[in-house]
């Protein structure tokens, strides 16, 4: 079995938790997630663990169980703390702006660019050029942080683009000339 899915999970304080007919849902403060589980895993929920285990000891299911452990932790994590991924637009006259669930991005386009925010999103933008993206759901902010991220990737040469915070892009050289 894998060595973290034999973990169990600890519950935090304001976290409910209902698992009918194989779909878990995890409610919290920050709102609600659910998920479908593997018909091979079998979850045990008490009043402060939840424990993956597999529901044919004689099947491999190592992957599977160390998969939903984690995807239950990040929706614990999710709905109690929720997460946040910030992008910085790099480039001269690069700007966005939040209209209630659009976000409209100016990217040196001939015209700009309507986003629509899924729901469960929430996008702040400050200094015109940091855009704060925050979520309850993982998965789903990773998307639309890559689908944002796609209008204009960064580029090695001069370091424009849509930039994760933190994350640094290897530069390249330009032409060299004739010597």
């Amino acid at each position: 079995m894998s060595r973290i899915g034999k973990r169990p999970l600890k519950l935090t304080q304001g976290v409910e938790v209902n698992f009918k007919e194989r779909l878990l849902s995890v409610k919290g403060p920050k709102g609600e997630l659910e998920l479908r589980a593997h018909p091979a895993i079998e979850l045990i929920i008490d009043t402060e663990n939840i424990s993956v285990l597999p529901s044919d000891l004689s099947a491999p299911m190592t992957p599977m169980l160390g998969t939903t452990r984690a995807l239950i932790s990040n929706m614990i994590h999710g709905v109690t703390e929720g997460f946040q991924k910030q992008l910085n637009l790099v480039g001269v006259g690069y700007k966005a702006v939040v209209n209630q669930k659009k976000l409209v991005l100016n990217l040196g386009y001939s015209h700009s660019i309507n986003y629509t925010l899924p729901e469960g999103i929430k996008a702040t933008v400050n200094a015109n050029t940091k855009i704060l993206l925050e979520s309850s759901d993982k998965q789903l902010l990773g998307q639309v942080s890559a689908e944002i991220q796609k209008f204009r990737p960064p580029e090695p040469y001069k370091g424009k683009g849509i930039l994760f915070e933190g994350v640094k892009i290897k530069r390249k050289a330009g032409k060299s000339g004739k010597t």
